[in-house]
């Protein structure tokens, strides 16, 4: 993270709105209710260096923004917030209708300042509970699926005392679960989430996390919840994710969208300039397509223009999923130059990338930027300082960094998140990484097959 920060508040005004807002929103947040003067509370720490954001922090406001900018609904609801909070023996059950005794403010790692928490600890329960709005329909027609960003490093979790996710391993990527049919019909529901990380004593993916760091080219471990959780309603027939890749040479945008229960259905995508419609398809939801673009408007550092997409999931005429989405119209090649090398080449011209080696670790968060506000900042001070790149180093960003990014005008060299020890081709994590390219060619195929 650069340290080119605006000028700093004074201690006192750091602290004050913090600390005065925790007593009152902590026990209301957590979705519990027990006797007011025993109840625990959440207090933020004291971050070796504070940032300009630290005292924007507040149960009320842990990074409230839409986690996920590249497939987007109009219905969700974040789940941040203050949770109670236990350290935990490898092995224990899961604490169900256990109140815990502390209070952690996600999705801050627990070694950081913001959790409240503020210590390593390698096993460990969160517990918390939330209600459905009435308006998702969830069960007459609507599926409930709990979403989140990152969770460091193997997860378990609990819904109502049912296990909806056993054991999901790996610490930078985002993961799911339909939890409808461990709803109960009504009332406050309980969610348990179990945490297990060892960090550098296994040969799990850590990058630059140190249970013990070396106050030099390795730091604090985030351990836990490090982005945000949240749940959204969908339709039984729903789109996970989109693929696209920009192709300057016909002048479209090539789609394939990763569906469930879209047998015989249709996806249309329509793409936008601003609020106008550019141009657009209709085929079946298993085809891959490509979606006009005429007279495209291309992104660079320079001029970083995105379009808006709209991907439609449709029986018929009846809309059955609709998601939101962007895109820029680039095309990243090689060519040689006037020295005869190849160099890199961004929509065809050679580009010399000047870039940072970018850590991604926050002082006051660790692995998670206070604020969204920082994250944009941190990014727009990199383009100020005169870099059109960045390397991230060993770390993969919650996925508002690459829309900043992308908004904002910065290429990305993505590094992949490193172990601390030799990883050889029999190690679980090696396997897992090969089972899922297995698993997304094979799909890929299929949908080839069946178009």
């Amino acid at each position: 993270m650069l340290s080119a920060f605006p000028r700093r508040p004074s201690p006192t005004r750091r602290w004050t709105t913090a600390i005065a807002i925790v007593a009152a929103t902590a026990a209301a947040l957590t979705g519990f209710t027990s006797q007011a003067a025993a109840a625990p509370t959440w207090q933020m720490g004291i971050p070796p260096l504070a940032t300009p954001w630290t005292a924007q922090v507040s149960p009320t406001n842990a990074l409230p923004e839409y986690p996920r900018p590249e497939l987007t609904r109009s219905d969700w609801q974040n789940l941040n917030g203050v949770w109670q909070f236990s350290a935990a023996q490898a092995g224990d059950a899961p604490p169900i209708g256990t109140d815990l005794g502390e209070r952690i403010l996600v999705p801050y790692p627990v070694e950081s300042a913001l959790s409240g928490i503020q210590r390593h600890i390698e096993e460990m329960f969160y517990r918390r509970r939330f209600t459905v709005p009435n308006g998702w329909q969830i069960g007459s027609g609507k599926r409930l699926i709990l979403n989140f960003g990152a969770v460091d490093y193997k997860t378990s979790v609990w819904v109502n005392g049912t296990k909806v996710i056993d054991a999901h391993q790996g610490g930078y990527e985002a993961f799911s679960a339909d939890i409808t049919d461990a709803l109960t019909p009504a009332g406050p529901q309980e969610l348990i989430v179990g945490v297990e990380d060892l960090g550098d004593k296994t040969l799990q993916p850590v990058g630059k996390q140190r249970d013990v760091p070396d106050r030099g080219i390795f730091y604090t471990s985030s351990s836990g919840i490090w982005q945000t959780v949240w749940m959204e309603p969908v339709a039984a027939g729903h789109i996970n994710r989109l693929q696209m890749t920009p192709d300057l040479a016909s002048s479209s945008l090539r789609l394939s969208a990763d569906t469930t229960g879209a047998d015989g259905l249709q996806i249309q995508a329509v793409a936008y300039e601003g609020k106008k419609a550019v141009g657009s398809v209709t085929a079946s939801a298993a085809s891959t397509v490509n979606v006009p673009v005429p007279h495209p408007k291309l992104w660079s550092p320079d001029s970083p223009y995105l379009y808006n997409l709209k991907v439609t999931l449709l029986r018929d005429k009846t809309v059955v999923d609709q998601v939101g989405s962007y895109f820029g119209m680039r095309e990243v090649g090689a060519a040689k130059g006037t020295d005869g090398r190849l160099h890199l080449t961004l929509n065809g011209k050679i580009l010399f990338q000047d870039a940072t080696l970018d850590q991604g670790f926050w002082p006051d968060g660790l692995y998670t930027a206070p604020t969204d506000e920082a994250l944009r900042y941190d990014i727009a001070m990199t383009k100020k300082l005169g870099f059109n790149m960045a390397r991230k180093h060993v770390k993969v960003e919650p996925e508002r960094w690459y829309y900043w990014c992308d908004k904002l005008g910065l290429l990305v060299w993505q590094d992949m998140p490193s172990g601390d020890k030799y990883i050889s081709p029999k190690d679980a994590d090696i396997n897992r990484m090969l089972r899922v390219i297995l698993r997304e060619e094979t799909a890929e195929i299929r949908k080839i097959e069946r178009a």
